[in-house]
């Protein structure tokens, strides 16, 4: 007869709930394993990219062109192509509205699920530009208030919104003109910051920003369940096209 190891001399038996729990532990540990190898395995032969999360856009509220007020609150949930400019703009104006309109006429070749896209026009001269200049302003580039919003500020919070905000730069220079950056800022529907466009590339602007919006859009409609690994293991391993 075969002496078992708790019946030879010598040889403590193992408490009964410590086997179980040693168990359980060598299964975690060998998920937790599998999981790690599958994220890596899939983030190496299958690459998938993402955006950055830069950081969280402001909270405002604006008044659009037809008098209304929009918030920030309002906008959450879809993505946002967010230009600022002022109707006053000097030609040739450096306003990046032509390729924010361009985007608006391309938007049907990405795919957001079932998130919808906004774009939003915000002026940094709402001293000036009332609603009724927006809104001529928003005629002459085809904005239609729906899913394009011209908008301005309060003016004591303009350069909280704009500047430190959304981190765009303008200067008033005192004779109802404005030095400013041309910028272009992608926000996801929660409020997080994803793209910014200060700089002429080789590709075109607009070639571009629809490209991270279809990014973005593939994000949000595959990153579920075991598929969120993966892109949050695109994201740690900085991912970005």
């Amino acid at each position: 007869m075969t002496m078992l190891d708790h019946e030879r001399p010598g040889v403590e038996p193992a408490p009964a709930g410590r086997r179980p729990r040693r168990r359980l532990w060598i299964a975690a540990g060998t998920l937790a394993a599998l999981l790690v190898a599958g994220v890596m395995a899939f983030t190496i032969f299958e690459p998938i990219q993402v955006l950055p999360r830069i950081r969280l856009a402001p909270g405002f509220a604006l008044t659009d062109q037809t008098g209304a007020t929009v918030t920030s609150e309002d906008l959450r949930g879809s993505v946002v192509l967010y230009t600022f400019t002022y109707d006053n703009c000097e030609e040739p104006c450096a306003a990046p509205e032509p390729t924010m309109a361009e985007i608006v006429a391309r938007i049907d070749e990405v795919d957001l699920g079932d998130t919808g896209m906004r774009f939003v026009t915000l002026s940094f001269d709402p001293a000036r530009d009332d609603p009724a200049v927006l809104a001529a302003r928003a005629g002459r580039f085809g904005a239609d208030g729906l899913r394009w919003t011209y908008a301005i500020a309060p003016v004591d919070q303009v350069r909280n919104i704009v500047g430190s905000g959304f981190k765009t730069w303008f200067e008033d220079r005192g004779d109802g003109t404005f030095s400013f950056d041309p910028t272009l800022v992608l926000v996801d529907g929660w409020g997080i910051v994803r793209g910014e466009y200060r700089y002429q590339t080789l590709a075109g602007d607009a070639d571009r920003i629809l490209r991270h919006i279809g990014i973005l859009g593939d994000e949000l409609r595959n990153s579920h369940g075991a598929n969120s690994l993966a892109y949050e293991a695109a994201h740690f391993f900085l991912c970005y096209p």
